[in-house]
């Protein structure tokens, strides 16, 4: 059930939040490192 619970954020995560993965990950500011990091922990647990 967790998996399917990550498996369904990831889909969301696609759909509705920015791409970041072709800028320079050491330039962007603060919100969007937390927003890099929250869809590497969405993808991770859903893997």
């Amino acid at each position: 059930m967790k998996k399917d619970l990550f498996r369904l954020l990831a889909r969301l995560n696609k759909l509705v939040l920015p791409k970041l993965w072709s800028h320079d990950l050491t330039r962007l500011s603060k919100w969007q490192k937390a927003l890099v990091g929250w869809r590497y922990y969405v993808t991770r647990n859903a893997l």
